[in-house]
């Protein structure tokens, strides 16, 4: 079960506070994209669940947390190796933290997305349960693993894909095929045809405004382009010490050639997120990186600051102990005064790199139940890799009582993020908050 105790913090008012660091312009953006429903609120609501989670009971045990554990923020990826991988793909609030907060955090999100989607709630339940159920035998299976064996596991989509056929049907089946075919061909080449035209025989990046503003729009009058270039360049400079030798040595052979604002995902817009292309041999040749702020994590109220004095670095760091494989390019820098004057600190990773999401619309009960475990098994990894996963394992015990907690908790969460969502859509009527249509 969840009540929100009677003193604490108005979910809008803890949102509005985090929107007074970000780019003004977009906060508005930010709100609109949160009222598109009650799963859109929950994604940008990391903040006021971790202030709900922090008033509930906890086992004692840490690892390292997500601390925005949603359904969304798994997906599918390129490996180094250049293997389709599942995992978890969102970082930004990642902290040592309570292991029972990402899981509730999931579980919850299931149970809102359902709602969404129109599925009975017999079907949530059913949902939430086979999510839950799935983590705890994991953690239960991990136990018994040597720690080589944990750190090696993954999510081979290739793997998984074979062992679907069981589970979906026809139509199902092709359109995970078909699915898997596209992830392959989202990567810098492709962005490059989408995002970037001809100007004097060189690539820019296509102006699209509030999402994609290049860099020569906001420029400030006092500095040009090449010494905007410069100072980039600079930064990239430092950036690359933060990779691994070889992939220092691959950075090394492209060249910066644009750069613009962009913005992403819902709890994030109003950060500063760059889009960086870099040419290698040529302009057949390109590397799209993204640079996105990282601001303190929502969790660090709750449970202390980050050990990292550099938030780009907390949030490197986190995925790295997180993911089974992470991007070559991933690393931090801290721009001591972007164009706004504020210092600022960024982590770096490819734009694209056969990244693919689930859509979640699209689901039916019984492939949102198969996506659930996926999640469930693949969080429970994450988790032990870096806590105490047979001391996770003999609390969770063999028996189901802990689903059954859970999903209760995330039935009646979903209620109150339902109450909150309504207070948005209140507070935007009455004209207290200004929200723009999502573009």
């Amino acid at each position: 079960m969840f009540e929100r105790i009677p003193d604490a913090p108005d979910p809008l008012s803890l949102l509005a506070a985090q929107a007074a660091t970000r780019l003004p312009d977009l906060v508005p953006v930010r709100w609109g994209r949160m009222l598109a429903s009650p799963f859109a609120y929950y994604r940008g609501a990391a903040l006021p669940m971790a202030s709900d989670l922090s008033d509930t009971p906890v086992s004692g045990l840490a690892v390292q947390a997500c601390g925005d554990a949603h359904l969304s923020n798994f997906g599918i990826f390129g490996s180094a190796e250049r293997r389709l991988v599942f995992d978890v793909n969102d970082f930004d609030e990642t902290l040592p933290g309570p292991w029972e907060w990402d899981v509730k955090r999931l579980a919850a999100s299931m149970e809102v997305a359902a709602r969404d989607n129109g599925f009975s709630g017999k079907e949530r339940r059913q949902i939430v349960i086979a999510t839950v159920a799935k983590y705890r035998q994991a953690i239960r299976d991990f136990a018994h693993m040597t720690n080589l064996d944990v750190w090696y596991a993954h999510a081979d989509v290739d793997r998984l894909q074979a062992e679907f056929p069981t589970q979906l049907d026809k139509r199902q089946r092709k359109v995970l095929s078909k699915s898997l075919v596209k992830a392959r061909t989202r990567d810098s080449m492709q962005e490059a045809g989408k995002l970037c035209r001809i100007v004097d025989g060189k690539p820019r990046i296509i102006s699209d405004p509030p999402l994609i503003v290049p860099i020569d729009e906001l420029l400030p009058q006092r500095m040009d382009r090449k010494a905007f270039v410069a100072q980039i360049t600079d930064l990239l400079s430092k950036y690359r010490r933060t990779l691994e030798t070889d992939r220092r040595h691959l950075l090394e052979q492209f060249e910066f050639a644009d750069m613009a604002r962009k913005v992403v995902g819902v709890g994030s817009v109003g950060t500063r997120c760059w889009i960086v292309l870099m040419l290698g041999r040529d302009e057949n040749d390109p590397l799209f990186l993204q640079v996105k702020e990282a601001e303190e994590s929502v969790l660090s109220h709750f449970v202390g600051a980050s050990k990292y004095p550099n938030q780009g670095q907390r949030v490197v760091a986190g995925q790295r102990l997180m993911q089974a494989s992470s991007d070559i390019f991933l690393g931090w820098q801290r721009n001591e005064a972007g164009l706004d004057g504020k210092q600022s600190d960024f982590y770096v990773r490819q734009l694209r790199d056969w990244k693919f999401s689930i859509d979640i619309q699209a689901m039916i009960p019984r492939g949102m139940q198969i996506y659930g475990q996926l999640c469930g098994w693949t969080l429970a990894r994450a988790h032990a890799r870096s806590g105490d996963r047979i001391a996770i394992a003999t609390y969770l015990g063999g028996s189901d009582v802990f689903d059954q907690a859970v999903a209760q908790f995330a039935a009646t969460y979903a209620d109150q993020n339902e109450r909150d969502y309504q207070s948005l859509v209140a507070a935007v009527g009455e004209g207290r908050i200004m929200a723009e249509p999502d573009v």
